[in-house]
Parts: structure tokens; sequence; C-alpha cells
């Protein structure tokens, strides 16, 4: 049977090969097009796309993912990298009203970072996070180095009212020095456990991200998307934690 170029109609083609589904792809001699004879379009139902976005939640690797929905690995990565994009920067934190400018309660906030890495272990990335006390919502975190212009970046995505009023928790990393205000900085050691609740989230990080497991084929082998999974999963945080504030 001969096969015709979709483009300029020719049967001067050859076989090149196949597509990622296994299809066998085919060139044109005469226009240089490449195409698949009889392509058929799988559509993504609805359903199914909000079901992958529970599963992204879960400490499942993108091929079980794949596997469990019957959908290829790369509408599965251009998926999600749609659905990082739209994430909001304030990670869905709800900062608790002010009143007659006043805030209503005492600000308090757990800052730590936890070891990561994307495409090898030597590519060390850390991810700086900041917690609510009261609320045990994230209100901001930086994933780079552990560095002091990483604790800097940190401490710039913090809401301006948390700044301005809150009282940081740290475990005393050196990088902390100089970047939040003494007067508002306390110094505690872990044994005193009050630091916990950050310390208790790092644990649930590297339970629910499979990115985030220290012996694991799921690491990352992208920033973009190193970060976008720890962002997708602490928006979804911070939304349960705000319905049972």
């Amino acid at each position: 049977m001969n096969i015709h170029c979709p483009a300029c109609n020719s049967t001067s083609t050859k076989k090149n090969g196949h597509i990622h589904n296994g299809k066998q792809n085919h060139y044109c001699k005469e226009c240089s097009r490449q195409f698949v004879f009889n392509p058929q379009q799988i559509l993504i139902s609805l359903a199914k796309r909000q079901r992958i976005r529970k599963l992204l939640l879960e400490r499942i690797p993108l091929r079980g993912i794949c596997r469990v929905e019957g959908v290829s690995l790369r509408w599965l990565l251009a998926f999600i990298v749609d659905l990082y994009e739209q994430l909001p920067y304030d990670l869905n934190f709800q900062l608790k009203g002010e009143a007659d400018g006043l805030l209503i309660y005492t600000l308090k906030s757990e800052v730590d970072e936890m070891f990561s890495f994307v495409g090898k272990k030597e590519n060390k990335q850390w991810v700086w996070l900041a917690m609510d006390v009261s609320s045990r919502q994230i209100i901001a975190f930086h994933v780079g180095s552990r560095s002091r212009v990483s604790a800097l970046a940190l401490w710039e995505s913090i809401p301006e009212s948390y700044r301005r009023h809150a009282t940081f928790y740290t475990d005393g990393w050196q990088a902390y020095e100089g970047v939040i205000p003494q007067k508002q900085h306390r110094v505690v050691k872990k044994q005193k456990r009050i630091t916990n609740h950050i310390e208790r989230f790092n644990c649930t990080l590297r339970q629910r991200v499979s990115r985030l497991v220290r012996k694991s084929l799921s690491f990352s082998k992208k920033l973009a998307n190193h970060i976008g999974a720890i962002k997708y999963f602490i928006c979804h945080y911070n939304l349960e934690k705000a319905l049972h504030v």
C-alpha cells in the first residue's frame, strides 16, 4: 500500500523509525515531512486529569502514574509543566486578619533548611522553608544553595507583615546571621523541640514527594520541575491547613 505524504501528497516515502508510543514513523523524500500513517489523537478526560493531579501529591514515580493511568511520559511531563506554571506565588497561604493596624495575634515563624539534589547528589539543592507557628502553613520557601544568598532569597519571599513583626526561630545556621534582624531572631537547639513543627513538615515532604526520598530513582532531573513539585505540594498543604484553622 502506497503511503501518501499529508503535506505534498507524494508517495515517495520511507520508514523512519518509531515515535514515542511505538507507531511507525515515515519520512517524505520530496518535502522532508515526517508523519505517522492514520494518526489517532487520544484525549485525556477531565476525570483522569483530576486523578493525576491527586497522584502527583503522593509518593508515586512519574512512570508509575503513566502505568496506572495509561498516559505517555511525554504527555505527563507536559501536563506537570503547565500545572506548575499555574501555581500561585503566595503558596495559598492565608494570613490572619488585622484590626486597627495591629496584628490580632503574635506572629511566630519556624525556619529550617532541608537537603535535596537534582540530577546527581553532587548537585545539592537545599529547600529553605518558613512556617507560621499558629496555622502550621508554609509562608515561604526557596530552593538553592545553603549560603547566605539563599537565606536572603527566602527572607525576601516572606510576607512583609512577618518580616516586620514576627519572631523567627532557627537552628542557628550561620547563613541566617545578618539576614534575619537580630531582635527578631531566636536561635534554639533541636532538643528544646521549639522547631519541631517545621522538622515534622520536613518529614512530611520526604514521605509525600517522591523527588525528595533519600534513596530513590524518582529524583528530579530538572531544577524547574524539582521546585515545581515542592511548590505544588506546599500549595495543597496550605489549603488543607486553612480548612482546619
